[in-house]
C-alpha cells in the first residue's frame, strides 16, 4: 500500500525497535510500535528537491546551521535501524548529497556501520545521543551502548558526515552532575581532532508524561524511579497539545546552567546550539 508521508518533516519510515523509556511514542502505542515502511520514497525526494529550489540560498545563520536549510528526516524513527530494512535512508542521503543548500538530520542511538557506505558529503548530519552510561542501562533499552556511540563518531565524520552529539536527555538524579562531568571528559579524551572540530550539541532535560508514566510502571517500573520525579516537575503543555510535565523553571534552569559550565570545563571545543 503507498503511504504518503511528508509534512512539515521528510519522514519514510515510523517505529522502530529501541524502548527507550522516555520516548513520547509510548504513550499512544505502548511499547509494540513495529517499523512502518513508507513506500513512495520518489514521491518524498522529488517533492524535497522542489522544496528546496524555493527556499532559494540562506541568506540568515540560526541555531540549525549557518548557511543550509535542515531537514529531520527522523522525526518520528531512528534512521539507522530503518536503514536496516529498506533503502530509504540511503535514497534521502543520496537526494541531499545533490542539494548544496540543503542538509539531511537525523538523531540516532543506534550504530550502523553500513551507513558508512553512502558517501554523504557533508549534506548529512548524524546526531549521535549519549547519555551518562548508568542511566542509559535503564533508560535506553534495546539500543548500542553509550561507548559504541561514542566510538563511531570519528569513522562516520571520515567518511563523509556531519556528526553533532545530542546531550539527552539530563535527567536530574542524585550524582547527576558528576555523571555527566565524566561523559563530557571521555567524549574530550576519545574524539579526534577533526570530529572535535565540527561539533556541535544540543542539551534537552527531561520531558516526561504521566500516559506514559503508567505505561513504565507496568513495563519498566525501575525507569520510573528516575523519570517521575514529583517533587522536582510541574505540568507543562507541550506545542503539540499534549500535557506533559518537565522540571520545574527554577530547577531546570539551575541545571541548564550548570551543564553549560560542565561543557565549558569538560569540552570546551563543543559548541552548545541550544540547550532547554
Amino acid at each position: 500500500m503507498l503511504l504518503p508521508c511528508l509534512r512539515e518533516y521528510p519522514r519514510t519510515c515510523s517505529g522502530g525497535k529501541s524502548w527507550c523509556a522516555y520516548c513520547y511514542v509510548p504513550r499512544r502505542k505502548g511499547f509494540a510500535n513495529p517499523i512502518t515502511v513508507f513506500t513512495n520514497i520518489d514521491q518524498i525526494t522529488g517533492h524535497l528537491r522542489r522544496h528546496v529550489a524555493r527556499q532559494g540560498p540562506k541568506t540568515v545563520p540560526d541555531q540549525c546551521d549557518p548557511a543550509a536549510w535542515v531537514y529531520d528526516i527522523g522525526e518520528n524513527s531512528d534512521c539507522s535501524v530503518d536503514a536496516l530494512v529498506s533503502d530509504n535512508v540511503a535514497d534521502l542521503v543520496a537526494t541531499f548529497r545533490d542539494l548544496p543548500t540543503a542538509k539531511a538530520s537525523f538523531a540516532t542511538k543506534y550504530v550502523n556501520r553500513q551507513l558508512l557506505d553512502l558517501d554523504p558529503r557533508g549534506r548529512t548530519r548524524v546526531r549521535f545521543s549519549v547519555m551518562p552510561d548508568d542511566d542509559a542501562r535503564v533508560l535506553d533499552v534495546r539500543t548500542s551502548r553509550v561507548a559504541e556511540r561514542i566510538a563511531a563518531v570519528d569513522d562516520f565524520v571520515a567518511a563523509g558526515y556531519e556528526v553533532h552529539l545530542n546531550l539527552s536527555p539530563v535527567v536530574l538524579r542524585e550524582g547527576w552532575e558528576e555523571a555527566w562531568g565524566r561523559l563530557l571528559a571521555r567524549l574530550s579524551d576519545e574524539l579526534g581532532a577533526a570530529a572535535r572540530a565540527q561539533a556541535a550539541a544540543e542539551v534537552i532535560l527531561l520531558t516526561h508524561n504521566e500516559a506514559l508514566h503508567e505505561v513504565n510502571l507496568g513495563w519498566h517500573p525501575t525507569a520510573e524511579q528516575l523519570l517521575w520525579r514529583p517533587d522536582l516537575q510541574e505540568p507543562k503543555r507541550s506545542q503539540n497539545g499534549q500535557d506533559n510535565v518537565r522540571y520545574r523553571a527554577g530547577v531546570k534552569r539551575a541545571a541548564v546552567a550548570r551543564l553549560r559550565e560542565l561543557v565549558a570545563r569538560e569540552a570546551p571545543w563543543l559548541r552548545i546550539r541550544y540547550a532547554f
